[in-house]
């Protein structure tokens, strides 16, 4: 028999590969981090240590396309007020007198220990201090796509938007070949970035080969500002910048034309879809069913908590498939299957990393989540993909394995002191509340 380093026994697996492949009563089995073997009865061959997952089904961890991790220091800050209003009287301020190193770390640990809990194995972050980011990723166990955010005023990160692709470059070469950490380029929007500043992100994404991740087409204030100011529409504008590419992860997409619509799909731009914190922050309702009819590949994020204000994607996937049948009147548009698939296959061909996450394939990092079926609200279950859509939550998620390390176990992180973030986010609570 054949070592291997863990076996999962007697799952109800959902591959989500290309062909949906699902074993009602499956094995997987791990090897350095990564997936060797995976079917019925194959955990037979193989010696090593065991998880039964006899009533769990096994799912890809889970990704989370768009956020702002240290903005759970943030959660609720400023609530019920439009984004302009929002950004530019709430959080900008208070975020140019407290975010620190310091602040980041103790919001994304936070941040990490809840997507945890929610069986979330990997998100995209743009943000400040994103060494601080990392570092609480690497200890958490996660993995992270990377970008700081970069804006043409000053702001917490750098004073200028050279600084800002300054500390870009740095921090990509820093971690270019990790394998937890995937540093990006973060140009923040294309009203608070210049076509000079877009450029210049772009020329760096290339030089490194890096996802592009920029919010876009978020509000209609956004389009009129842009049609003002460079007589087009942001998705266009991009165009015309020359920066609209298939390295681009476009966040919210809420407001493009038809014709924008065949341009992302024409372009290979993928998208970071946001519901929830679209919904809060009333900026409208992203037009994704006909996002996917043009095959466009899409994203789900929770964008920070700030605006939503939690980091459980499966709540996430739930409001989607959700609201769009109401918006649209079709029951059939964006299925439980394809909301599961934003969450997991597609969420990784957003990041160009299909080829190392997103499907239990062999070959594949071993991310895994076992969500116990055993609940009240999950039974009876005539469909997996249907009860985990429609009726699954964050709390349902028992085990999470990211490359073949246990990191929560019957519930419990392992990883990240709750105690510990806790008292740290009252310690933040209390500084803000004082001095502002």
């Amino acid at each position: 028999m054949e070592k291997a380093d863990l076996i999962i026994t007697n799952a109800h697996i959902l591959t989500m590969d290309k062909n949906l492949t699902e074993y009602e009563r499956g094995d997987i089995v791990v090897k350095d981090g990564k997936i060797v073997d995976i079917g019925e009865d194959v955990g037979k061959n193989y010696t090593g240590s065991v998880i039964d997952a006899s009533g769990k089904i096994a799912i890809p961890g889970l990704i989370n396309v768009h956020t702002h991790a240290a903005m759970t220091l943030l959660r609720g800050y400023g609530s019920d007020n439009p984004l302009k209003v929002w950004l530019e009287e709430y959080i900008w301020p208070v975020e140019n007198r407290f975010v620190s190193y310091e602040f980041v770390k103790d919001g994304t640990d936070l941040a990490c220990y809840e997507m945890l809990k929610n069986g979330v194995t990997c998100f995209v972050d743009m943000y400040f201090f994103e060494d601080a980011v990392a570092e609480s990723v690497k200890q958490a166990g996660m993995r992270a796509v990377l970008c700081t955010g970069i804006l043409d005023f000053p702001n917490p990160g750098a004073k200028t938007p050279e600084e800002g692709i300054e500390k870009t470059k740095d921090f990509i070469a820093k971690f270019k070949t990790d394998e937890h950490i995937y540093p990006c380029v973060g140009p923040h929007a294309p009203y608070t970035c210049s076509p000079k500043t877009l450029e210049m992100a772009m020329e760096v994404a290339e030089e490194f080969d890096t996802l592009f991740h920029i919010h876009l087409s978020e509000t209609e204030f956004e389009v009129h500002q842009i049609k003002e100011r460079y007589r087009n529409t942001p998705v266009k504008h991009l165009h015309n910048v020359g920066v609209l590419n298939d390295r681009v992860l476009a966040a919210h997409v809420v407001h493009p034309t038809d014709e924008e619509i065949e341009l992302i799909a024409e372009r290979g731009v993928k998208v970071a879809h946001c519901p929830e914190s679209n919904l809060k922050l009333a900026s409208g309702i992203a037009p994704v069913p006909k996002m996917l009819k043009a095959g466009i590949t899409v994203g789900i994020g929770t964008d920070g908590t700030a605006s939503n204000d939690d980091l459980d994607i499966i709540g996430e996937i739930s409001t989607a498939a959700k609201l769009h049948k109401g918006y649209w009147k079709d029951p059939t548009v964006v299925n439980a299957k394809e909301a599961l698939l934003m969450a997991t296959r597609e969420g990784a061909r957003a990041l160009r990393l299909e080829d190392k996450i997103g499907s239990l394939e062999k070959g594949k990092y071993a991310d895994i989540v076992l969500i116990d079926k055993r609940k009240p609200h999950l039974q009876p279950m005539f469909d997996p993909y249907t009860q985990i859509v429609y009726s699954g939550k964050g709390l349902d998620v028992n085990t999470v394995i990211v490359g073949g390390r246990l990191l929560v176990k019957n519930r419990e992180v392992l990883t990240v002191d709750r105690e510990y973030v806790l008292y740290k986010s009252s310690y933040w609570y209390k500084k803000i509340s004082e001095n502002t």
